[in-house]
């Protein structure tokens, strides 16, 4: 905005100076300008709308404002033409205080489309304030004994400026009685004094009046007065005089109340009265200073009154007056500059950042876990922080700048010893006493898959009856693993093989989550008698580990087989014996034999025979051997026995329940002298080769009770080993297999030998023997011994 030209050339030049203090630059949305403060209203500060690019006849329609975080009301901007002037007095000194730098913030926003520019005005600071005395009169009452070279205290002016604007000079009124001493830049503490020149003379001139004038460094440059009436005392001429000018004091922060910190002393050269001193702060002290210290008027002694803490105030400044009771008063002053040292009074304080809320187990060593910042009030040695850590853990503290410490991984770490730590970082300072900080960190250990699914022992041994129903489950395999969550989460699998020509997987299956075994078919002993096989635990991690178990699955004998008759002759099938027997043979006499086996095994297998009773109840004059199936007489045959006897032989085995056969034996009864001669050398052909295969007999039974002997030993020791094993029946496995059975005869033991398909995935097809010790019951012949050892005989032979 233009002023009017009747300022004349003057005005002209101060609107260019406006104009050249006013600056601006154009950015992305962001435009400075500078402007002097105390500039008057309308003074031009930037075009603002052309420097945001913003076309005049838009800034109605597009609702141009200014908003500022400060007083809004300093800056305007001309909707008509752009311009952005001073709208109301701007006072630096009001606006930002004695700071280096001022600064007005605006936000400019327009609508349609929404913009924001951040506009800055700098406030440049003019000389506008003049410097100001604390006062504009002072009274200084002077004896007129005072010395030359005599000092008196004067307040000095402040000016509000900052900069040159505010560095003051001071010129004291021509007189021939003071000078002004200034205290150069080194002894700030000082106050302006005047110095006593001449001497003074009350009858001469009872009062005198200087003007003290302080200038400032600013353009044009401005002054402020205080003036000094100075009153000529007679009679008391000596003031007060302290031993020192400054004195220096070293005070321990946290000091008691009432604690002395010094003893002033003063003199008076006067008598009487006019040397009686009294004491006292001057009257321009602080009131943190009367909080904190009091003086005693009379002793001169400054005591603690308050609190004192270095890290508050590290050095207090007191000015001290000495007056004396005479008429008029005189005074002396000093400075006592009290230095605050520190105690170690503040503790350390701990700032832990977490970098990892977890760190795997596997984590190489050196891992960061957590950053640790040391920090104390105190200084010196009280401020010296050294860090530590709980002991005996895998971790350590390493020092990466002065107070700043990473919590590493300083050894391996096994989650499945230890899950979780919990920490105990201790910051200790170097003070005496000591004090210190706690801070907890607890540090997680996270899972890895470095465990496998482990069973309770290599191998398990499971007795299942044949004929099982399918799906019959037979036992449960079990697997721990040492890992947490999914690495912990096992599943089982059959290890696949063949089992003769047919896969593993037909004859048994495994769940998955239970690890429950199952057969899927009905087992037969006599074709299977062992089925070994191994199971998998595999768990779930990445990469999943796994072990294996195996499984002796015993597939024990049910009676399931029926005797079967063997023929009578080789290579003959299954039909009635035929025998021709002379009527002249003596009682006991063998006519004839009955030969039959059981696939079964064990008890299942051992027959007897017994002789059906003859129709109508006739007393036959033959009998069977329980054990051997040997047809003999009973008693010397006579004419009375009919010619044809026809004998039906039952074959029993000792299973539950007992399985049978019927054999049909036809004999003829002949005269002697008809009996063929063939028949007759063929039985006593016979005779000697039974009683031949008695003897060889006698010996396999001692060599089978010895080889019995033995394997109810290893038994023994095999059932004393795996005592300790859990049970390993399923659902449908049967008790311990019975060995020692009884009858009608008495306690009895059996053995057979047979050859058995034991399938172990290994090499071929073995053969077991399972050998029993014979006992003979009491009471019985050596026939039923023959029929015992016939029935071990053939048993090996079938």
């Amino acid at each position: 905005m233009l002023a009017s030209g009747s300022g004349g050339p003057g005005a002209w030049r101060l609107l260019l100076s406006l104009l050249l203090l006013a600056a601006w630059e154009t950015g992305s949305n962001h435009v400075h300008y500078s402007v002097s403060e105390e500039a008057k209203h309308g003074t031009f500060v930037g075009r603002i709308a052309q420097d945001l690019g913003l076309e005049l006849a838009e800034l109605v329609p597009r609702l141009f404002r200014v908003a500022s975080k400060d007083r809004g009301d300093l800056l305007e901007v001309n909707l008509q033409n752009g311009i952005l002037f001073v709208n109301s007095r701007i006072d630096r000194e009001e606006l930002c205080g004695r700071s280096a730098e001022c600064s007005i913030h605006l936000e400019v926003i327009v609508d349609r489309p929404l913009q924001v520019f951040h506009v800055e005005v700098e406030v440049k600071d003019i000389n506008d304030n003049p410097p100001v005395f604390p006062a504009t009169h002072r009274n200084l009452f002077i004896s007129e004994a005072r010395a030359l070279e005599s000092h008196f205290s004067l307040e000095g002016a402040s000016d509000a400026d900052i900069g040159e604007n505010a560095l003051l000079t001071y010129r004291l009124t021509l007189n021939e009685y003071f000078s002004l001493e200034v205290p150069s830049n080194d002894e700030q503490v000082k106050p302006l004094e005047l110095v006593l020149k001449k001497r003074l003379d009350r009858e001469v001139a009872s009062e005198l009046l200087l003007v003290l004038k302080a200038t400032d460094g600013g353009k044009p440059e401005l002054t402020g007065t205080v003036k000094i009436n100075i009153t000529v005392l007679d009679a008391n001429d000596n003031a007060p005089v302290f031993d020192k000018a400054v004195h220096r004091i070293k005070l321990l922060e946290n000091a008691r109340n009432g604690t002395l910190v010094i003893r002033l002393n003063a003199s008076d050269l006067d008598e009487g009265s006019n040397g009686h001193i009294l004491y006292s702060f001057a009257t321009d002290v602080s009131t943190n200073t009367e909080a904190s210290f009091r003086i005693d008027s009379n002793s001169g002694e400054i005591r603690v009154n308050g609190k004192i803490d270095f890290e508050e105030t590290k050095l207090w400044k007191l000015q001290i007056e000495a007056v004396d009771k005479g008429n008029p008063p005189m005074f002396g002053h000093c400075t006592v500059l009290i230095e605050v040292l520190d105690i170690n009074d503040n503790a350390p304080e701990l700032l832990v950042t977490s970098l990892l809320l977890s760190i795997p187990e596997d984590a190489p060593l050196g891992t960061v876990i957590t950053l640790i910042s040391v920090t104390d009030r105190d200084i010196g040695s009280n401020a010296q922080v050294t860090c530590s850590l709980t002991p005996h853990v895998p971790f350590k503290l390493v020092s990466t700048f002065k107070n700043y410490y990473s919590l590493v991984l300083d050894s391996s770490l096994d989650r499945e010893k230890v899950s979780e730590y919990a920490l105990a970082l201790i910051a200790k300072d170097g003070g005496s006493p000591a004090l210190s900080t706690t801070a907890s960190v607890s540090v997680e250990v996270a899972d890895v898959n470095d465990n496998a699914p482990a069973f309770a022992q290599p191998e398990y041994t499971v007795f299942v009856k044949e004929n099982n129903p399918p799906g019959c489950h037979i036992f449960t395999v079990s697997a721990r693993d040492a890992d947490a969550q999914e690495n912990a989460l096992v599943s089982y699998s059959l290890v696949e093989r063949r089992v003769g020509e047919r896969a593993l997987s037909s004859y048994v299956s495994v769940h998955a989550e239970s690890g429950k075994v199952y057969a899927l078919q009905p087992l037969d002993h006599e074709e299977l008698e062992l089925l070994q096989f191994q199971v998998s635990a595999r768990d779930a991690g990445v990469p999943p580990l796994g072990s294996n178990v195996t499984l002796q699955v015993f597939v024990l004998d049910e009676n399931d087989n029926a005797p079967a008759l063997l023929p009578p002759g080789p290579g003959g099938g299954p039909s009635a014996v035929s025998q021709v027997v002379s009527r002249s043979v003596d009682a006991g006499h063998v006519v004839a034999k009955v030969r039959a086996v059981d696939a079964d095994s064990g008890y299942n297998a051992w027959l007897s025979y017994e002789l059906q009773p003859a129709a109508g109840g006739a007393r036959s004059p033959f009998r069977v051997g329980l054990y051997s199936g040997e047809i003999s007489t009973t008693r010397a045959l006579d004419e009375a026995d009919a010619p044809r006897q026809r004998l039906l032989v039952l074959v029993k085995d000792h299973g539950e329940p007992a399985l049978t056969a019927t054999a049909t034996v036809l004999l003829s009864l002949e005269d002697s002298g008809q009996a063929p001669k063939a028949s007759s050398r063929a039985l006593s052909g016979a005779a000697g080769a039974e009683t031949a295969l008695v003897d060889v007999n006698v010996y396999l039974i001692v060599a089978i009770c010895a080889v019995s002997s033995l394997l109810v030993l290893t038994l023994l020791l095999y059932t004393a080993l795996r005592c300790s094993a859990p049970p390993s029946e399923g659902a449908c496995g049967p008790g311990k297999p019975r060995l020692v059975c009884s009858s009608a005869v008495g306690s009895w033991s059996y053995s057979q030998e047979r050859r058995q398909r034991v399938c172990s995935g290994e090499g071929p097809p073995k053969t077991d023997l399972i050998a029993f010790s014979p006992s003979v019951p009491p009471g019985l012949n050596s026939g039923d011994i023959g029929d015992q050892q016939e029935f071990f005989e053939k048993s090996s032979d079938a």
